[in-house]
Parts: structure tokens; C-alpha cells; sequence
């Protein structure tokens, strides 16, 4: 799996929503809407979490879960 077609793939569906997304990496926090963020973080291995607050969270968290999983990249989704 190429980490730039997720890192692409995580951005563009971030951007759908108006919820702010951050995903915490260890101790490092990044907006999920910005490719240059996550091109910085997601490194393999580490696990994730995303953190969605907003208007549309719920189909923001459903959408990430589902992007996420399909680049067998770890995240807990925190409610």
C-alpha cells in the first residue's frame, strides 16, 4: 500500500465534513484536512486516535473509520 494514496484518500474525505478532525499520534496532534500534517505522521506501526468535533461528526467518524480501514491503518475512533 502506498501511504500517499492514504494520506491523500484521509484528506480529501476530511474535507467533506465541517467537524474539526484531528488525529493524535503518541503525542502529536494534526489536522486530518491538512496532506502536509500527515504526511509528517503516518508512519506505519504507530496507532492512532481521531478526535471529530462538529455538526457532522457522526458521518465524519463513520467516513474516516472506513478510509482508515481500507489502508490497514490502525485508529480508535474516541466518542
Amino acid at each position: 500500500m502506498s501511504n500517499n494514496a492514504a494520506i491523500v484518500d484521509i484528506s480529501q474525505t476530511a474535507n467533506k465534513f465541517v467537524s474539526s478532525i484531528v488525529l493524535q499520534a503518541e503525542n502529536k496532534y494534526i489536522d486530518v484536512k491538512s496532506i502536509l500534517g500527515l504526511f509528517t505522521t503516518l508512519v506505519g506501526g504507530l496507532s492512532y486516535e481521531l478526535h471529530v468535533h462538529g455538526s457532522d461528526a457522526e458521518e465524519a467518524k463513520a467516513a474516516l473509520s472506513e478510509v482508515f480501514a481500507k489502508h490497514n491503518l490502525n485508529v480508535k475512533v474516541i466518542e
